[in-house]
């Protein structure tokens, strides 16, 4: 099972439509968060066919609208800031928040955590963990006086099969 792995679209469509057609071929998608806008939910549910598991980011405001928009796609699952699951016999689990992510992961208690947040790349094995932060599909990243950098637009694409998670540019 191929499971696409993807965090912090702040409203970056055309992003996001570059990296559903790569995507296309993926069983599932985890959806870390901060799609921003609710109008993002038609994007996702039409743009991908498998499962869809979202998380709200802290930059989700109109939460009522993304969860009343998705209820209009049969796959898509609002996962409110949390997700524990399984996919092909690896436990998952994920939020937002890298900082909660990268804590979760260094317990063991998963085959795989995600998180984003941050807008950095990154796939750590910790321990029989492997902990993923797919990077940004908006494609910048901020520093803490607010800053703007252009960073890759990137998602991963993780095989349960194997175990090993793939960067995905867009």
């Amino acid at each position: 099972m191929r499971i696409a792995i993807l965090s912090d679209i702040h409203d970056n469509v055309w992003k996001l439509a570059a990296a559903l057609e790569r995507a296309s071929a993926a069983d599932a998608l985890l959806c870390l968060g901060d799609l921003c806008s609710p109008f993002v939910v038609h994007q996702l549910g039409g743009g991908f066919t498998g499962p869809i598991h979202i998380l709200f980011g802290n930059n989700d405001a109109d939460l009522f609208r993304i969860a009343s928009n998705a209820r209009r796609y049969p796959h898509i699952a609002i996962h409110a800031e949390w997700f524990r699951g399984d996919f092909a016999g690896r436990s998952f689990a994920a939020n937002h928040y890298d900082n909660i992510g990268r804590a979760v992961a260094a317990s063991g208690e998963f085959d795989v955590v995600c998180f984003g947040h941050n807008h950095r790349y990154e796939i750590t094995p910790m321990g029989k963990t492997l902990a993923i932060n797919p990077g940004p599909i908006m494609g910048a990243a901020f520093a803490a006086d607010g800053s703007r950098t252009d960073v890759a637009s990137t998602f991963v694409i993780y095989d349960t099969a194997s175990g090993q998670a793939e960067r995905v540019d867009v």
